[in-house]
C-alpha cells in the first residue's frame, strides 16, 4: 500500500520539516495559494477597544467582555476574556459603534456602553449577582443538565411498562445515559433556558409536568422524531424529565463552573449572524482538510439543511448570501423534503407552519483542492436508478447490492456558480477526501456499506457509474488474508438509516468463514498514512470504529477491521462515538458523546488484526486511550453531562495549540474542547453569548502564516435545529463563529 506523504510535505512547506526529507516524498502537497483579496481586506478590520473591568470586589479576572454592532451588513460580535488584573483588549474590529458589556460567572450582565472602535482605557463596571439563582442563568447548558436524575444502576435492565417502567431495551444505566445524549440531543441542546423550563407551555394548563413533557416531545416539525426516541425510555423517561424541570422550577441549582483560566483567557471569539430565524445550519467549511492554506482569507460556507441551501459568508466584508442547492429535473423520481409538512401537535413557536420545504436536504460540506464545495445532498427521489438495482451489470451491484439511497452527492463551484449533481447507489451522510492522487471522496451513511467516489475519474469522464463504488463491511475472521463468499451475516434490526444504520448482531458464527458486520457508518475519515483506506464510526451502543481498505480491485479486495470500545467485566469504559478523525501520525480520535471522553486508537499497538478472535471486536483493547472531558457528573452517576456531537483534529496548528490537537464539540457546554497531548490537559473555549452554542462540525484555516495568531483560526457554527432555543428566542438567527488563541489576553 502506497504511503501518503501529503501531510508531512504540507508541514514541510509550513517550515516544520527538513528539506532533505522532501527527496523521499512520492506525493506532492496540493497547491497552496493565499487569497490576496482576503489578506488585503484584513486591514479593514484592524481596530481595537481596550480597557478594564472591575466590581465592588475589585478587578474582575476571567470574565467575558462582549462587543456587538449592527452597523455592518450583518450583526457582528467580538468576545474576549479579561486577564488576572481585569484588563481586556478587543482586537480586529471593523470601524463601527459597538455595545460593550460584561458577562461572567458570579455576575449579572452589565449595562451596555456605547463605544466606537479605537476607544482605549475604558473602565467597565461589573455587578456581583445578588443571589446564586441570578448568577446561574449564564451557566452552560450541561451544568443544568447534570441535575437530571437517571435511574440507579441496580434498576437495570428495564422490565417495561408492566414492570419498573424502564424500557426493555434499556439494559444498563450507561445505555440510558447514552440515550439522554445521542437520542435526546441529536437535534438541539438540552439544559438551556428554553428546555430546562416549561414556561412556554404554561398557557395550555397541563395537569402535570409529565403531560407537558409528553406534549413537548411530540410538537413541531421534529415531533415524530423526538417522540420516537422518548418512547424508548419507557414511562420512566417522561417522569425523569418532569422531575428535572420541577426541581429547577422550585429553585434547585447546578454546581458553579470555574471561570476561564490559563490559556483559556487568550481565546478570541468572532461571530457573524447569517441565515434566517428558521435556518437549520448543520455544518460549515472554510478550507480543504488536506491543505489549511487553501481558500486563505476567502469565503466561508455552510449547508442549511432545512432550507436546502448553501450559505456563503465573506468575513472581510461581513456579507452573506443564500444559494439554493440544485436537484435533478426528474419528474418520475423527484427529490422531496424529508421533513414533516404537517404534524398533529403544533409548535409552541410556529404553530402548524412547515418551516422546511426545499428538497436538497444537505448535511455535510467539504472543500476540495479546486475550491469546490462538495456536499451530501438529495439529487433525486428515493428510487434507485436501474444500474443500481439487482440484475445490473455494475460489478458493485453484482457483488453486494445496496438497500437504497435517500441522499446522494453534489458540489458547488464558486468560480462558475454552478452545481454538479452526482447520483449514488449508496446513501450519504458525512464525506471526507483521501490524501492520494485519485482524490478519493469517502461517504458514510450507507448503512451497511461504505461508498466512495474517484473525483479524478469524475472530472475526466463525468460518468457517475464509472466514478463510484462501495464495499460491504466484511471482516477476515477466518484469518486467510482475503475476503471470500459465503460469509457469516449479522442478524437483528438495523437502526434508522437516517442515523447511520448499524446495530446488527451475530449468531451461529462459522469460524471457517469471513464475517460481514454492521457497525453502522456515521462519521468517516480518510487514513493519513495509506491511500485507499478510510476509518468510520458506528454509533450503536457501546460503539465501534472500523477500518476499510479498498484494495486494488474493489469490491473483491475490500477488507474491514472492527474495533469496539473496551468492555471490562461487562462494563464499557466509554461509549457513544460519533465523530472520527486521524492525526498525521496515524492515530484515530473520536469524541465519546455518551460517556464524555476524548478517545484515541492506535492500530500499531494491536497484537491481533484478524482471525477468529476478532469476532467480538474486543481484540485490541490495548490500542485505546480514554481521556475524561471536564465538567459536572450526571446526578447519581460517575459519567459527565456534556454531549459531543463530533470532533476534529487540528493537524496543521490552525488554532495555535500545536499540531495534531484533537478538538471535540462541547455541544452541551456551549464550547469547543481541545485535548493537548503534549500537556495532557483540556482547553475549553466557551461561547458565553448568545447562550445555546450547539456545534456539530468544525474546521481550521490558515489565512496568513506570517502574521502569527491573527492569521489562524478554527471555525464552527450554531448548528441547532431550533434557533429559537438560543438566547434571544424566536427571531434569533444562526451564527458563524471563529475561534483564535492569542499569546496572552492583551495581544493586539
Amino acid at each position: 500500500m502506497l504511503k501518503v506523504f501529503g501531510i508531512k510535505l504540507c508541514k514541510a512547506v509550513f517550515g516544520h520539516m527538513s528539506l532533505n526529507w522532501l527527496k523521499f516524498s512520492v506525493v506532492i502537497c496540493f497547491a497552496m495559494s493565499i487569497s490576496a483579496n482576503g489578506i488585503a481586506q484584513q486591514g479593514l478590520n484592524s481596530g481595537f477597544i481596550s480597557g478594564s473591568v472591575s466590581s465592588g470586589h475589585g478587578a474582575e479576572e476571567g470574565v467575558w467582555v462582549i462587543a456587538e454592532t449592527d452597523d455592518l451588513t450583518t450583526h457582528f460580535t467580538k468576545i474576549v476574556v479579561t486577564d488576572d488584573q481585569g484588563r481586556f483588549v478587543l482586537p480586529e474590529l471593523p470601524d463601527a459603534l459597538f455595545k460593550v458589556w460584561v458577562r461572567g460567572y458570579g455576575l449579572v450582565d452589565s449595562e451596555p456602553v456605547q463605544l466606537r472602535t479605537g476607544a482605549e482605557e475604558v473602565k467597565l463596571r461589573a455587578f456581583i449577582a445578588s443571589d446564586p439563582a441570578l448568577a446561574a442563568q449564564v451557566y452552560p447548558a450541561n451544568y443544568w443538565y447534570s441535575l437530571l436524575e437517571v435511574p440507579a444502576e441496580n434498576e437495570f435492565p428495564g422490565t417495561g411498562s408492566g414492570g419498573n417502567g424502564i424500557g426493555e431495551m434499556m439494559f444498563s444505566q450507561d445505555r440510558w445515559l447514552d440515550m439522554t445524549k445521542q437520542g435526546c440531543q441529536l437535534c438541539h441542546q438540552l439544559g438551556n433556558k428554553a428546555t430546562r423550563t416549561l414556561d412556554h407551555l404554561n398557557h395550555l394548563n397541563f395537569g402535570s409536568s409529565e403531560e407537558a413533557w409528553q406534549y413537548r416531545t411530540a410538537m413541531g416539525i421534529r415531533g415524530a422524531f423526538m417522540a420516537g426516541y422518548a418512547n424508548r425510555f419507557g414511562p420512566r423517561g417522561m417522569q425523569m424529565y418532569a422531575d428535572w424541570t420541577d426541581r429547577i422550577a422550585s429553585g434547585e441549582l447546578p454546581p458553579v463552573p470555574e471561570r476561564p483560566s490559563g490559556v483559556e483567557r487568550n481565546v478570541v471569539i468572532t461571530q457573524w449572524d447569517w441565515g434566517s430565524e428558521s435556518s437549520y445550519i448543520h455544518d460549515e467549511i472554510t478550507t480543504d482538510k488536506r491543505n489549511a492554506l487553501l481558500n486563505a482569507g476567502g469565503k466561508v460556507y455552510a449547508v442549511d439543511g432545512g432550507h436546502g441551501a448553501l450559505l456563503e459568508l465573506d468575513p472581510n466584508t461581513h456579507e452573506w448570501e443564500e444559494i439554493v442547492i440544485a436537484v435533478k429535473n426528474n419528474p418520475d423520481n423527484p427529490a422531496v423534503t424529508r421533513f414533516a409538512q404537517d404534524f398533529p401537535v403544533p409548535s409552541a413557536y410556529y404553530g402548524d407552519e412547515a418551516l422546511w420545504k426545499r428538497p436538497a436536504d444537505p448535511h455535510n460540506p467539504m472543500l476540495d483542492e479546486l475550491g469546490r464545495v462538495w456536499m451530501t445532498t438529495k439529487v433525486r427521489g428515493n428510487d434507485l436508478p436501474e444500474w443500481c438495482q439487482p440484475g445490473s451489470e455494475n460489478k458493485f451491484v453484482q457483488y453486494y447490492p445496496t438497500r437504497g439511497s435517500s441522499r446522494q452527492a453534489s458540489y458547488y463551484d464558486p468560480g462558475t456558480q454552478e452545481f454538479g449533481l452526482i447520483d449514488t447507489c449508496f446513501g450519504t451522510h458525512h464525506l471526507q477526501f483521501g490524501w492520494g492522487e485519485n482524490r478519493m471522496l469517502y461517504f458514510s451513511g450507507g448503512g451497511d456499506v461504505i461508498g466512495f467516489l474517484n473525483t479524478r475519474t469524475w472530472d475526466r469522464t463525468q460518468d457517475e457509474q464509472l466514478s463510484q463504488g462501495w464495499c460491504p463491511m466484511v471482516v477476515d475472521t477466518n484469518g486467510d488474508g482475503v475476503i471470500s463468499k459465503p460469509w457469516n451475516q449479522p442478524v437483528g434490526p438495523l437502526r434508522d438509516q437516517n442515523e447511520g444504520g448499524g446495530g446488527g448482531r451475530l449468531v451461529d458464527v462459522d469460524l471457517a468463514l469471513d464475517t460481514r458486520m454492521s457497525p453502522g457508518s456515521y462519521g468517516i475519515i480518510a487514513d493519513t498514512q495509506e491511500e485507499g483506506v478510510a476509518w468510520g464510526v458506528g454509533t450503536e451502543f457501546s460503539g465501534r470504529i472500523y477500518r476499510l481498505e479498498i484494495g486494488d480491485n474493489p469490491p473483491e479486495t475490500c477488507i474491514t477491521e472492527v474495533y469496539e470500545l473496551p468492555v471490562i467485566d461487562g462494563k464499557p469504559m466509554g461509549f457513544g462515538p460519533r465523530g472520527v478523525d486521524m492525526d498525521s501520525n496515524g492515530i484515530v480520535w473520536t469524541a465519546l458523546s455518551g460517556s464524555s471522553h476524548m478517545a484515541s486508537f492506535d492500530r500499531s499497538k494491536c497484537e491481533v488484526l484478524n482471525g477468529p478472535s476478532v469476532i467480538s471486536s474486543q481484540h485490541c483493547q490495548e490500542g485505546w486511550s480514554l481521556h475524561e472531558v471536564p465538567g459536572p457528573d450526571m446526578m447519581g452517576t460517575t459519567r459527565k453531562s456534556d454531549f459531543h456531537y463530533y470532533n476534529w483534529v487540528d493537524i496543521f496548528n490552525t488554532l495555535g495549540l500545536g499540531e495534531d490537537v484533537p478538538i471535540a464539540t462541547g455541544s452541551g457546554s456551549d464550547s469547543l474542547i481541545a485535548w493537548v497531548p503534549e500537556t495532557e490537559e483540556f482547553v475549553r473555549m466557551r461561547v458565553p453569548y448568545p447562550l445555546g452554542f450547539y456545534s456539530r462540525g468544525l474546521d481550521g484555516r490558515i489565512d496568513n502564516p506570517d502574521i502569527g495568531w491573527k492569521g489562524r483560526g478554527v471555525w464552527a457554527n450554531y448548528g441547532t435545529n431550533f434557533n429559537w432555543h438560543t438566547e434571544g428566542g424566536k427571531g434569533t438567527t444562526s451564527k458563524m463563529v471563529k475561534f483564535q488563541i492569542r499569546p496572552d489576553p492583551l495581544s493586539n
